[in-house]
């Protein structure tokens, strides 16, 4: 995929003076809200159990679960499972891509931000 920093708009579409917005879409599986979270609180910490992201985004077991597997199925976050005695064990943690992935929507959205507030 072309970073979103390659990827512009021509210079007839974007308006005067406006800095250059990126042309290429935002990354839909990490613009949805507990996703954009989970890769953001994994982003700041090494790793966070299951228990932990549930606390810290208020979400369902089921809700973070399905959320969490698609971001896994995507790549952008491994989790692991162990026992902790006869208790398992959910941990979870950003990797290489997720945290390319979430850089680049980062730049988009600066990029739209800069945009709107130079109109």
């Amino acid at each position: 995929m072309a970073s979103a920093r390659a990827a512009r708009a021509p210079a007839g579409k974007r308006g005067r003076g406006a800095p250059d917005v990126p042309a290429v879409p935002v990354d839909r599986l990490i613009h949805e809200p507990l996703r954009l979270g989970i890769v953001s609180a994994l982003a700041a910490t090494a790793r966070l159990t299951f228990g932990d992201l549930k606390r810290m985004l208020g979400a369902s077991d089921g809700n973070l679960s399905v959320h969490a597997r698609r971001l896994e199925e995507a790549g952008y976050v491994a989790c692991e499972k162990t026992f902790d005695g006869r208790v398992p064990r959910t941990t979870f943690r950003i990797t290489a891509e997720g945290r390319r992935a979430l850089e680049r929507y980062l730049a988009h959205m600066e990029a739209l931000i800069a945009a709107h507030r130079d109109r």
